[in-house]
């Protein structure tokens, strides 16, 4: 079942309220607003870039019957302290993951996220743990220097590595979801993450391409930090 079948089947509907993040796509709001429900955003966790159990208790109201949380890069929420927050409010807690790469390449996937962690420099890369998929290796690039994110993943791309923008814009500031809230952690991680390309078959050529360009522009951040 989808998110909007489990949230009728649950008996979730007009009057409503369901806690969402806006640190991805719009999927999750969208399903609220096809149960009838209102979706309200909570901000995220900087490290984990899902939704963080403090900011969700602080948007509970008691109209709100369901939070969906959605596991972000390959790494999981703090589904327990949410599952947590769920109990103490009464509320369903539906879970979502983007998507999720084959076991055979998970140990390939770790061993060529490490060897990024370890060399790259000027970029902030990613919080790691033992539960990390690395579905997609998304590093921080810092927006109160220059060049900022976009400047820096022009001057990647010209090199000759591919990377890409994982959220563009939150999705309480797309016209159909607009709200007037304050998301500071969701706004810093849309103006300073990108995603740089990893897979379990990455070549070690590769991943050698990915550290010398990074690093050759990262050194211009290095203030930043």
């Amino acid at each position: 079942m989808g998110t909007v079948e489990l949230l009728r089947a649950a008996g979730v509907g007009v009057g409503d309220e369901v806690v969402v993040p806006a640190f991805g796509d719009s999927e999750p709001a969208e399903a609220a607003l096809l149960s009838g429900a209102v979706p309200v955003f909570a901000d995220i966790d900087p490290e984990t870039y899902c939704l963080d159990p403090a900011a969700v208790e602080a948007v509970v109201s008691p109209r709100t019957a369901a939070v969906v949380v959605v596991h972000r890069f390959g790494l999981p929420a703090p589904i327990d302290s949410l599952y947590a927050v769920g109990r103490r409010h009464g509320l369903l807690v539906l879970e979502q993951s983007e998507h999720g790469s084959r076991s055979a390449e998970l140990a390939s996937r770790r061993e060529r996220a490490a060897y990024l962690d370890r060399r790259l420099r000027g970029v902030r890369t990613p919080q790691g743990g033992a539960a990390h998929t690395y579905e997609e290796y998304v590093v921080r690039v810092p927006g109160n220097g220059r060049p900022d994110r976009d400047a820096f993943a022009r001057a990647v791309r010209a090199r000759g590595v591919d990377c890409r923008v994982p959220v563009k814009t939150p999705v309480h500031r797309m016209p159909a979801f607009r709200r007037d809230v304050f998301l500071p952690e969701t706004e810093r991680a849309a103006d300073e993450t990108l995603a740089l390309p990893l897979d379990g078959a990455s070549t070690k050529r590769e991943l050698q391409r990915i550290v010398s360009v990074c690093n050759a522009l990262g050194g211009l951040l290095q203030s930043a930090f």
